[in-house]
C-alpha cells in the first residue's frame, strides 16, 4: 500500500495511491485519525487498507499538492556516512553511526520547490532511503526491529555545505532544503529493505547510485542504536544515509541552482522530484 499526505482545495488530507489516483482516506476515516501520523499512532494500517480496498480514486495525483509523507514528525533523525564509498569520499573513519536531526520545516513534499538559501551558493544533494516508524519502542532488539517499521520513502537530505562546515545543525536545517516522499510504501510490499536501488539525478544526469545492501549499518542496527538514546514513536522518521557522488566531492563541485531539477529514485518505491528555487 502506498500512503501519502496532500492538500486539495485548501484542505489537508491523506490517502492511498491506487490506479494512478488517490483514495481520500481523510474523508473516510479522518474523524478517527485526522492525519497519517495519527493513524500510525493508532496502529490502524489494516483499517486504512480495508478503507481503500476496492475503491476508485477520488482525486488524480496531479490535482493535489503533495505534503511530506508525515508533515509534522515528532522526530527526524538522519544517519550520516552509512555507505563505505561515502566514507572514503569524505575520509571518515568513525566506527559508529554519525547522527544529526532535521526540523519538520526543513522538508517539503514531492514536486514542491527546494529553496536555495540567499546566504549560500553551496546547496548539495544527498539521496537517501527513509523509514517511517510504525510501532513505538525503546531499546529495540535488532531481531525484532523491522516489526517497528511502517514503511519506506525517498528522502532528499539537502545540505548547505558552507554552513555545515561550522554547524551541522544549521547546514541541515534551512527551511525547505529537504524532500520527503512522494509516498510511503508499507512493509508488506517491501519485506526486505536491503533489496532496493537508489539513484539521485540532477537535471537528468545520474549523480549517485547504490543498493541498500551496501549500507554499513543495517536498518535493524540503526533502530536498535537510535532507540537506545531516545524512544521512537509512530510517525517518527529515520533517513538512513547517502552514498558517494555528492556535489561537494566533485571536481569542480556541483551545487543545486535555481531552475534545476533534482530527483531521488528508489526502486520499488518511486521517484521524488523537486525543482530548485531561490529564496525570495
Amino acid at each position: 500500500m502506498k500512503l501519502m499526505s496532500f492538500v486539495y482545495d485548501a484542505n489537508a488530507s491523506y490517502g492511498a495511491v491506487v490506479d494512478g489516483g488517490i483514495v481520500d482516506l481523510g474523508r473516510r476515516v479522518g474523524a478517527r485519525y485526522p492525519d497519517l501520523r495519527a493513524a500510525l499512532q493508532a496502529e490502524a494500517l489494516d483499517e486504512l487498507r480495508m478503507a481503500a480496498a476496492g475503491q476508485k480514486p477520488d482525486l488524480p495525483l496531479d490535482a493535489v499538492t503533495f505534503l511530506p509523507v508525515i508533515p509534522r514528525p515528532g522526530k527526524i533523525i538522519c544517519i550520516g556516512m552509512n555507505y563505505s564509498d561515502k566514507r572514503a569520499e569524505w575520509a571518515h573513519d568513525k566506527e559508529t553511526p554519525n547522527l544529526f536531526i532535521r526540523f519538520p520545516d526543513s522538508q517539503v513534499g514531492h514536486g514542491q520547490p527546494i529553496v536555495k538559501p540567499r546566504v549560500s551558493d553551496q546547496l548539495d544533494f544527498e539521496g537517501e532511503l527513509a523509514l517511517i516508524v510504525g510501532k513505538a519502542g525503546r531499546h529495540i532488539p535488532q531481531a525484532r526491529a523491522l516489526a517497528h517499521v511502517a514503511g519506506y520513502a525517498c528522502y532528499l537530505d539537502g545540505s548547505v555545505r558552507d554552513w555545515q562546515q561550522h554547524s551541522v545543525a544549521a547546514g541541515k536545517n534551512f527551511p525547505s532544503t529537504g524532500g520527503f516522499g512522494p509516498w510511503m510504501v508499507t512493509t508488506d510490499e517491501i519485506p526486505d529493505p536491503t533489496r532496493m536501488t537508489l539513484i539521485t539525478r540532477l537535471n537528468g544526469r545520474e549523480m549517485q547510485r547504490a543498493t541498500t545492501d551496501q549500507m554499513i549499518f543495517s536498518i535493524p542496527f540503526i533502530l536498535n542504536y537510535v532507540s537506545a538514546f531516545t524512544p521512537l514513536a509512530p510517525g517518527d522518521v529515520i533517513s538512513t544515509g547517502s552514498p558517494a557522488g555528492v556535489g561537494a566531492r566533485r571536481d569542480p563541485p556541483v551545487w543545486m541552482k535555481p531552475g534545476e531539477v533534482v530527483e531521488v529514485q528508489i526502486d520499488p518505491i518511486g521517484t521524488l522530484r523537486h525543482p530548485i528555487a531561490a529564496e525570495p
